[in-house]
């Protein structure tokens, strides 16, 4: 049953006109609910809730995007907020990650029709990958095409040394996820899905991944999608890959690939005259990060200098990349 201040704030919204914030109270409402073992009233809470949406919608009227409320107290200091403007389209992935992220938005979207049928939509997202292959990127890419905020997970705030209180924060988060529908990203998620019984492993931290993987099974009322992501697929504990609705691998980017990525970045600098061959072969074991560093520099350099953009200045700059990637890799 709703609580008292939860039936104040709906009576105060309803009378201010505010029908976006009365929805996001039902889901809060049918978050509790859920949390009860109460699932069919939540369920049709936010059967409601999005049929409420959907007319608003198809009246003309678009659906207004879900409010911004800017985490306040503790929650202040352990998410961040933002509205990307990423799409999904301003990525280079490969044929089959585009058709399995597409199929995640499709059933997001649609959500509501799924739940009508006893379904629930993906919600829970695992990306793998070396550093700057695009996993952050997707998190924004998919809050951008929901049109959801996007919270991101400071890890250096969940963690504290007092016994318990990194899983408290743990909860604190978890409850935002159901109270508030939105795309929440755990960023290098390895600190928190490490291998139970591994050697760095220590009490609190196994308290902490038991935790998360309890949090995880919770109903999530909001349909809010969690996006987790690591450069370290090898140190998760075996137990988080069920807890995942997807689990999507990174590689770094093949040549065709890479051609498309810096004709993307050169823009109206790009020349039809390049050679692509010593240019694509300098690419290669780059990430789409480091390339897209290289060719900025480059450029840069064209706009600064007055000059042109040639297939030796961008080998050089990628050449630069792997130098880099080489002197700095084993402190990553």
């Amino acid at each position: 049953m709703a609580s008292a201040k939860q039936i104040v704030a709906l009576l105060s919204s309803h009378v201010q006109g505010d029908e976006e914030q009365f929805l996001s109270i039902a889901l809060q409402v049918a978050a509790a609910e859920a949390r009860q073992g109460r699932g069919d009233t939540a369920d049709e809470l936010k059967r409601l809730v999005q049929k409420a949406r959907d007319r608003r919608r198809s009246a003309g009227t678009g659906q207004a995007a879900i409010p911004l409320a800017r985490p306040k107290g503790e929650l202040a200091g352990l998410l961040e907020a933002g509205y990307p403007q990423t799409k999904l389209g301003d990525m280079v992935l490969d044929g089959e990650t585009r058709k399995r992220l597409q199929r995640l938005l499709k059933q997001q979207n649609g959500r509501a029709k799924l739940r009508d049928h006893g379904q629930r939509p993906a919600a829970h997202l695992l990306l793998v990958g070396p550093p700057g292959t695009g996993k952050t990127m997707t998190a924004s890419a998919m809050a951008g095409e929901l049109g959801l905020p996007l919270f991101t997970l400071r890890l250096d705030s969940v963690f504290t040394r007092y016994l318990g209180e990194t899983a408290s924060k743990l909860r604190l988060v978890f409850d935002q996820i159901a109270a508030m529908r939105g795309v929440y990203l755990f960023d290098e998620f390895d600190a928190i899905g490490a291998k139970r019984g591994s050697a760095h492993d220590v009490g609190e931290m196994r308290r902490v991944l038991n935790s998360f993987l309890a949090f995880m099974e919770e109903p999530n009322a909001t349909d809010s999608m969690v996006v987790a992501a690591t450069n370290h697929p090898d140190s998760l504990d075996h137990a988080l890959a069920r807890r995942f609705d997807e689990v999507i691998e990174y590689p770094l980017p093949d040549p065709e690939a890479v051609k498309e990525l810096m004709g993307r970045r050169l823009g109206k600098f790009a020349s039809g005259n390049f050679d692509w061959t010593p240019i694509l072969e300098a690419g290669q074991g780059l990430s789409q990060g480091e390339i897209v560093r290289a060719v900025d520099e480059v450029v840069k350099d064209v706009i600064l200098d007055g000059s042109r953009v040639d297939a030796s200045t961008l080998v050089e700059a990628l050449k630069d990349r792997h130098s880099y990637r080489s002197r700095f890799a084993p402190l990553a």
